[in-house]
């Protein structure tokens, strides 16, 4: 029998550099929600990918900023943890923004816990959106900055390269018996997965700073008598004219959201459902420690 091993993959970088799209890409499917807008991920999800006789247990986490309020700090916060519990970590650099101060920020952050982690890798990602010639003067750069195990070029949302990024990875994996199932799978609760597909709409459909601002709660799940799976959840707001901006005019923008939502749910889950979405005005939201527990965040006083 094959010796087996298995470890966990902490994917870190800034915010918008391809870190859920690098993800999702692996496995598949939609692992972690997908916006243009910046901290679009705020918890810590997990997929497992099988490379032979290895598991990989990935950890995208949400993109490294300047944290302004509790959940900014909360998100930074597990981003940085997950460094620690990792067997490798792969740091994301987006190649049409080059190696940025939050770069060599980041960098000097992982490098003083350089005890805490076995294996660095950079991962320049975009590189089919930047000219071959420069992009050696950034793997130079990073190669200056610190000991990288490896420098991959990819592109996250082509697929180039990521093959054999992931059997380099792999190669460097600890001898151990599965942590998980040995089958290609996201690690995340189906309620929390649900809630992200219905704040990646929201992200792509209100164009304020609004999204931010939002929270969203999967209350139950139940299968109709007719076999549809009947999803309640509630979108939390601060205030009444963030409620008026989420239902729109005459609820249109709450019905647009609400039938985007329901068909990727379809679509990811392979399932019939009905998605019930109800908007509710809670102006502490953001400093429950519930709302921050059941995304996988840690409540900081």
């Amino acid at each position: 029998m094959n010796q087996t091993r298995s470890g966990f993959v902490a994917i870190i970088g800034p915010t918008n550099a391809g870190k859920s799209t690098l993800m999702n890409h692996i496995m598949g499917r939609k692992v972690s929600i997908v916006s243009h807008k910046v901290q679009t991920t705020r918890t810590r999800m997990r997929a497992v990918k099988m490379i032979d006789d290895t598991q990989l247990i990935f950890v995208d986490t949400p993109g490294i900023f300047k944290p302004a309020r509790r959940l900014d700090r909360a998100m930074v916060a597990a981003a940085m943890d997950a460094i620690s519990d990792a067997d490798a970590v792969l740091l994301l650099i987006d190649a049409t923004k080059g190696v940025t101060e939050t770069i060599k920020e980041l960098v000097k952050k992982i490098s003083n816990r350089q005890s805490e982690i076995n294996n660095m890798f950079a991962v320049i990602n975009k590189t089919d959106a930047v000219k071959k010639p420069d992009l050696l003067p950034i793997a130079a750069e990073l190669s200056a900055l610190a000991n990288f195990h490896t420098i991959f070029m990819i592109s996250a949302t082509k697929g180039d390269g990521i093959a054999a990024m992931l059997e380099s990875i792999a190669a460097v994996m600890p001898s151990s018996p599965y942590l998980f199932d040995p089958t290609d799978a996201p690690d995340v609760p189906d309620e929390l997965y649900l809630a992200e597909l219905t704040r990646e709409k929201i992200y792509k459909y209100v164009h304020q700073e609004l999204p931010y601002r939002i929270h969203v709660v999967t209350e139950k799940v139940d299968k109709g008598t007719d076999g549809v799976l009947e999803i309640y959840q509630k979108i939390v707001v601060n205030s009444n004219n963030h409620k008026k901006i989420i239902v729109g005019k005459g609820g249109a923008q709450l019905k647009q959201i609400g039938m985007a939502a329901r068909l990727d749910i379809q679509h990811q889950w392979n399932v019939s459902a009905r998605l019930h979405l109800f908007v509710r005005i809670e102006p502490d939201w953001e400093n429950k420690r519930e709302n921050y527990e059941e995304q996988g965040l840690e409540f900081k006083n």
